[in-house]
Parts: C-alpha cells; sequence; structure tokens
C-alpha cells in the first residue's frame, strides 16, 4: 500500500494532514488532500513532494470514485452525514475507511461486507469520540485484569477556552464546528444512576446540569450527552449501575444556554420570515407575549426567563449583542442559524488565543472488599489559534492509525471504533510522545 486520500481540510484537519504528510515522507507514501476549496487543500499540503492537493466536490459521484479508486486508505473528514457515501464506495472499490465522527446504524450495516472483502473500516478515531474510548478501555481492561468489579463510570470531555486567552463573560469561543455547538444536545440524554434510567429531555438539559471538580482546575460544569447507554456493551459493562458521559463546560455556561434554549434561540426547524431587514432587537421581541407589554425588551426577556434583569445570564445575553437595533442580515433564517452567525463573531478565537481540552474519566470498582476510586484527568492547550488542542487531539489519533493500516499492523477488519487493545494500546502510547497524558489519582471510598 502506497497512497492515502484525505478528503475534508477544514477546521479540525491539520494536524491530521500534517502527520500523515510527514509519514508518508519518511516511507515513501503518497498523500492526496481533497476538498471543495482547492486553495484550503493546497494550504494544508504547502508543497511538501509526497503530497499534493485536489478539488473535489463530494457530492459529484465520478469525481468522487476517481480519487477513492486511486488510494489504499480513505480518511473522510467529510461532515457525518457524507460518510456514508464514502463509505459505499470505499466497499465497491475494496479501500479501507477512516473516519472521525460516530459510526451510524447505517455505517454498521455494511460491516460484514467490508469484512467479507478484508477492509478496515474505522470509525470514532477521533478525540470525543476517540481519545475518550480509548483512554476508557485501557483502564477498564486494567481494573478487571486485577479482579475488580466496576460499579460505575463517568466520562466527560471539553472543548474550552484557556484560562489566559479567556476575556469574554461566557468563558467560551469556538474550537470546533460552531453548527454542532449551536444545535449540541438536541434530543434526550439517557444515562443510569444507581440501576435505574434516567431521561433528561432537551428543554431541561442545561438546567439539570452537575458539578465536577477538575484537579489543579477547580470547578466545572457538565451536561449529559445522549449517548451514554449504547457504550455499556462496547466497553464490556453491560450490567453497571451507573454509567454518563458528558460535556464540560466553565461554570455559568449552562444556565445562560439554558436561557437560549428556552427562548426558542437554538431551533432550527422553521425560518424568521423577512429576517434580513429586522434587528435583532425586533427578533427578541418576536419572543414576547404582546399581553401586558410593559418595560424593555430586555426586561421582559428576563421576566420570562425568571433570572434578574441585572444578572450573570441577562449580562450574557446583552453581551452577544441580543437587544442591539442591527439588522440581522441573513435571508429567512432560522433562529438556530442567526444565533450561529452571532455567535461567529463573538466567539471567535484571536490570532493568540489558546484552546484548552479537558477529559476525565471517573471509575468506583470493588477489589477484594474494598470500595476504590480512580480518577483519570487530560488536560491540553493549544498554542495560537491556528494550531489548537482541538485540531491536534481529533487528528493525531486519525493519523497514527492511518500509519498502522499502513504498516499492515491492524488485522480487526469489518466496522469497528478504538475499543481493541490492537488499536488502542499502539496509538495512546504514540499519542504520549505529543504531551497527551493523563493524570491518574486513586483513593479509597
Amino acid at each position: 500500500m502506497n497512497n492515502i486520500l484525505i478528503i475534508g481540510a477544514g477546521r479540525s484537519a491539520g494536524a491530521c494532514i500534517n502527520y500523515v504528510l510527514g509519514q508518508a515522507e519518511q516511507k515513501g507514501w503518497f498523500v492526496t488532500v481533497a476538498d471543495a476549496d482547492p486553495q484550503l487543500a493546497e494550504s494544508r499540503v504547502k508543497g511538501r513532494p509526497n503530497g499534493r492537493p485536489a478539488w473535489l466536490d463530494v457530492n459529484k459521484v465520478n469525481d468522487r470514485r476517481e480519487l477513492i479508486g486511486r488510494a489504499d486508505v480513505v480518511v473522510s473528514l467529510l461532515p457525518a452525514h457524507l460518510h456514508l457515501e464514502v463509505a459505499h464506495d470505499c466497499i465497491k472499490l475494496k479501500k479501507h475507511l477512516i473516519t472521525a465522527s460516530y459510526v451510524s446504524q447505517e455505517l454498521y450495516r455494511l460491516g460484514d461486507e467490508a469484512r467479507d472483502r478484508e477492509l478496515i473500516f474505522m470509525g470514532e478515531m477521533g478525540l470525543d469520540p476517540g481519545i475518550d474510548h480509548m483512554s476508557a478501555m485501557r483502564h477498564i481492561n486494567s481494573i478487571k485484569a486485577k479482579g475488580g468489579k466496576i460499579t460505575a463510570f463517568r466520562s466527560y470531555t471539553g472543548g474550552l477556552i484557556a484560562p489566559e486567552s479567556d476575556d469574554n463573560p461566557w468563558h467560551y469561543k469556538f474550537t470546533w464546528n460552531p453548527r454542532n455547538v449551536v444545535l449540541a444536545g438536541q434530543g434526550t440524554a439517557q444515562y443510569l444512576e444507581n440501576g435505574k434510567y434516567k431521561y433528561i429531555p432537551y428543554n431541561r438539559l442545561f438546567k439539570d446540569y452537575r458539578k465536577i471538580e477538575i484537579p489543579g482546575m477547580g470547578e466545572y460544569e457538565a451536561y449529559a450527552n445522549r449517548d451514554s447507554l449504547l457504550y455499556r456493551d462496547v466497553y464490556g459493562l453491560a450490567d453497571i449501575p451507573n454509567i454518563l458521559r458528558g460535556t464540560i463546560r466553565h461554570s455559568g455556561f449552562c444556565e445562560a444556554w439554558h436561557a437560549l434554549v428556552k427562548i426558542g434561540l437554538t431551533d432550527g426547524s422553521y425560518p424568521i420570515l423577512e429576517s434580513r431587514d429586522i434587528s435583532y432587537h425586533e427578533f427578541m421581541e418576536g419572543y414576547l407575549n404582546p399581553v401586558n407589554a410593559s418595560g424593555s425588551v430586555k426586561d421582559r426577556i428576563a421576566a420570562l426567563l425568571n433570572v434578574p434583569s441585572d444578572g450573570e445570564v441577562m449580562k450574557k445575553l446583552d453581551w452577544l449583542g441580543l437587544f442591539r437595533k442591527k439588522k440581522i442580515g441573513l435571508d429567512n433564517a432560522t433562529p438556530a442559524l442567526i444565533l450561529e452567525q452571532l455567535l461567529l463573531d463573538k466567539w471567535k478565537l484571536k490570532a493568540r488565543d489558546r484552546d484548552m481540552i479537558i477529559m476525565q474519566h471517573e471509575f468506583e470498582y470493588e477489589l477484594e472488599g474494598r470500595q476504590q476510586e480512580l480518577t483519570s484527568t487530560l488536560v491540553m492547550k493549544g498554542k495560537d489559534a491556528q494550531d489548537t488542542a482541538m485540531a491536534k487531539l481529533v487528528g493525531l489519533p486519525l493519523g497514527i492509525f492511518v500509519k498502522l493500516v499502513m504498516e499492515g499492523r491492524i488485522k480487526s477488519k469489518g466496522v469497528n471504533i478504538p475499543v481493541i487493545p490492537e488499536v488502542y494500546e499502539p496509538v495512546l502510547e504514540e499519542l504520549e510522545s505529543y504531551g497527551v497524558v493523563f493524570e491518574d489519582h486513586e483513593r479509597a471510598l
């Protein structure tokens, strides 16, 4: 095998592309970086001798198949809903496929065909999902190996702004897909607590958050992910009475985001007619009951939310510019798109800003009649707005796994996620050389 195709050169692609190009120069491989923006693809390759940029509209089937047909391994960094078309091409053309996205049920259904063709289809090979799976499985298997019985597993991850670059009241800036941030949590979160199923619908998700302590960093908030129950069997924890996966935010974020949800600003299901010509102030007034319409729009929104008009929640909303008389300037946009466009400006990383990833696993287990707790924590900061921790922790696992496949070191065929020792052991070992190191603290309960 000599040829690698990376489809997508966007926000989180840089670290993966740089790693794979570096390996290609050492080992004589060739890398094609394809994107709908040819200048972006060219900027990622930067004239490296073992790489070339290529233009690709992924919806043009023949062009897509021509590029895939020349490759041995395909890395798809496309939006998740586009992976399936690439996967079908890889099945037909007998190419290995690697993605960082969650594996859909439709993709899992290709497992038998992929195995029959001796193909490796690896999904969830990024940060979350990805490093979370691998680091959790390393501890789960270690605890089991010494005879421990795991009774609780909680895992939290957050893409945040580093304290030294934190200069806004939300204590947050975009380090990954803004659309996913705005739409995060929609649906119902499900998890297990003391053997009982728990459900948090979207309208309560950011209200029913919990507080967690990050060693050396202080207190943070965490809201529940939708997918906690999906990983019981995958992790070998089918009978566990407590399991929760969550997302980390700075203190104060969840209450303010709950306000946006309660108003209706994260709804992407309908357009605001004539949104180009109305102001944010008029937009917000549209969500208020016209009966007893006394007082300012800001005060009435505060009353709707049942929060003080001069409190922290309203200060955050005001800082976003939601009460300004500036025109929205978007044609028939949904509330979620209007909010996204506003946040793109307010939450943009400055050139020297540093982002920060926090991941923390909490295990409770029984061993020889004793109750133990193990906390495993990763804190990693980026260098600047271009060299982010988010891009590094999404891209490096992908790149390392590409190398393992190219070198013939992966034997597991079919559709998988990285919970297999032959995958997570070498990937985590190499990640440590890049500073991806968890600190473990254990105590008796």
